[in-house]
Order: C-alpha cells, then sequence, then structure tokens
C-alpha cells in the first residue's frame, strides 16, 4: 500500500507539470486552432535562462551546487523569485517572437504548413540552447532544504507541495484571467469568431501576442517546476515532456482549462503508477523506463474512441 501511495505522490507531482504544460498548448489552440509544436523548446528555455540568473546574480555558483545552508533566507527568496520570473518571463518573451515571425505571417494558410513552421522553429530552439549552453546535463540548484513527511507509508516532500500549489495558483490566475477580466473577454470573442472580435473593437493581434506571453510564460513555469523537481536541465528536456503535454491536453480536450489540468494530472498519475509497478508485472524483463509507451497508448486510445478529449465539446466554441 505504501508503495502505491508513493507512486501516486509522484504522479501527481510530475502530472501538476504536465497539466501547466498542457494549458500552454490550449491557451494558443482556443484562439488561433492551432497546435504550437514549438511549445517544448520554450518549456525548456525558461530553466535554463534561469539557471545563468542565477548565476549571474551570485546566489549559485560554479558547478551550481552552493550548499543552501549557506545562504541567508533573503538570498534563498530573492533566488527563488528570480528562477521563476526570469524562467517565465523569457519563456514569455520567446512565444511572443515566435508568434510574430513564426505564425502571423502564416495565419490564414493550411494546418499543415502551421505545423512545420511550429516544427522548424522547434528545431532551431533546440539547437541554440545546445550551441549556447552545450550538451551536457546542467545540475539545478533547488534553492530550499528538503523537506520529508511521512504520509500513510509514503514519502511526501516540500517540493512535492511546491509543485501542487504553484500548479493552483496558475490554474485559479488562467480561469480568472479568461472568465473575469477584459482581457479575457477579448480571449474569448477571438476565439470564437476573430473577424466579428475586430468589428467590436478587439485588437486581435495584440490579443494573440498576449495569448503566446501568458500561455509560453506557463511554459516556463513548468520548466522551472520540472528543473527544480529532477534537479537538472538539459537543452533537449522539453522534446518528451513537451509530447506528454500535448497528450495530456488532448486527453482532458485540447482549448478546455479544466480538462487540460484533469488531463495532465490523470496522464502523470497512470504513467508514474503503471510504470512502478512494470518490473513487478513483468518479473523484471521490462524497467519504469519503458513507462512513457502508457502515454503514447493512452494517446490512441483517446483519439480513437473520443478525439475531441473527455472535457471537449464538439463545437468550435473554447473556454
Amino acid at each position: 500500500m505504501g508503495m502505491l501511495l508513493q507512486q501516486v505522490i509522484n504522479g501527481l507531482s510530475i502530472g501538476c507539470i504536465y497539466a501547466l504544460i498542457a494549458l500552454g498548448y490550449t491557451m494558443v489552440y482556443g484562439v488561433l486552432r492551432m497546435v504550437n509544436f514549438a511549445h517544448g523548446e520554450l518549456f525548456m528555455a525558461g530553466p535554463l535562462v534561469a539557471l545563468y540568473l542565477l548565476r549571474f546574480a551570485g546566489v549559485v555558483s560554479g558547478p551550481f551546487s552552493l550548499p543552501v545552508e549557506t545562504l541567508t533566507p533573503l538570498r534563498l527568496v530573492g533566488g527563488l523569485l528570480l528562477g521563476l520570473l526570469g524562467a517565465a518571463l523569457f519563456s514569455g518573451f520567446l512565444g511572443v517572437l515566435l508568434e510574430r515571425f513564426a505564425f502571423r505571417p502564416l495565419r490564414g494558410a493550411s494546418s499543415q504548413i502551421t505545423v512545420l513552421s511550429a516544427m522548424g522553429a522547434s528545431i532551431f530552439l533546440q539547437n541554440a540552447a545546445m550551441l549556447l549552453g552545450g550538451r551536457a546535463k546542467k545540475a539545478f540548484p533547488r534553492l530550499i532544504g528538503t523537506r520529508y513527511y511521512t504520509v500513510g507509508g509514503a514519502i511526501l516532500s516540500n517540493v512535492h507541495i511546491l509543485i501542487a500549489i504553484s500548479t493552483v495558483v496558475v490554474v485559479v490566475m488562467l480561469f480568472y484571467l479568461v472568465n473575469r477580466t477584459s482581457l479575457g473577454r477579448c480571449i474569448r470573442a477571438a476565439s470564437e469568431n476573430r473577424d466579428v472580435a475586430r468589428l467590436m473593437g478587439v485588437d486581435v493581434n495584440q490579443t494573440i501576442a498576449l495569448v503566446f506571453l501568458i500561455g509560453a510564460g506557463i511554459g516556463g513555469i513548468s520548466g522551472w517546476l520540472y528543473a527544480v523537481y529532477y534537479e537538472q536541465a538539459i537543452y533537449s528536456m522539453g522534446s518528451i515532456v513537451g509530447i506528454k503535454g500535448f497528450t495530456a491536453a488532448v486527453v482532458g480536450g485540447i482549448g478546455e482549462i479544466a480538462g487540460s489540468a484533469v488531463g495532465g494530472i490523470s496522464l502523470g498519475v497512470l504513467e508514474t503508477v503503471l510504470g512502478g509497478y512494470l518490473p513487478i508485472i513483468t518479473n523484471g524483463t521490462l524497467g519504469t523506463e519503458y513507462k512513457d509507451v502508457f502515454t503514447f497508448i493512452v494517446l490512441v486510445i483517446v483519439l480513437i474512441l473520443r478525439p475531441q478529449g473527455f472535457f471537449g465539446r464538439t463545437t468550435e466554441s473554447r473556454y
């Protein structure tokens, strides 16, 4: 029982990260009806830039392994905020650039063309990160002393709690933004019909740019949480994780905020629990490294049985 609970706790943490990535896909798809396949690289760029910001600010040094105990509380809090905001703002900035130069000129073109543009942007960003930051994995500082709590025979850490709280805050703020603010009304109007929204006085280009800013910023936050959780960052980290975030969005219903959040958490728990028991079920033939297979199995099943996702609608309305 303790092992199952431990896998569920781990699955909830990684599922929260998948949920945030899925929200980035959802924000863009909800307005443009396109999948930004470069979103995984926006997820990757955030923590890498945050790492160099922390080094430049002197919060971490050398191989990025400065002991937490040597930092003052003010420097710890400052480091956390610098890393988080740096990741969100830089990824958001990249998202705006992508929208302006890779997607806006192709607006109205066929979906195949926009997909190719997104894939090209993905390859460009990943290789740029490799050339600028190197191919080696980089140790990522947690900047918080890890504390552990025993719950029903399982271990719960303050990092698990940090990820859960961050995810809840982001989802609640996104719900409020979309449903209770003037920007949210513009986003929903552009989602319904961009031409009519223009006639109603909505600056559609600005609204779409802000959608990319928000979606990419959330991607940067999820990348920062992922790097904090695994204590490492690398230029290729967005490839497989980005696909899992896309799968989570499809499972929940891409274009639906609640569906993307639920889809991400569900996928994380399913993948972690089944992956944890895989060596036991197969008598050691298959290890936990095969857990990624479950993600693609779920994607295929959902696309066959319910392509709009469990929370998706059959109409064009989103949000």
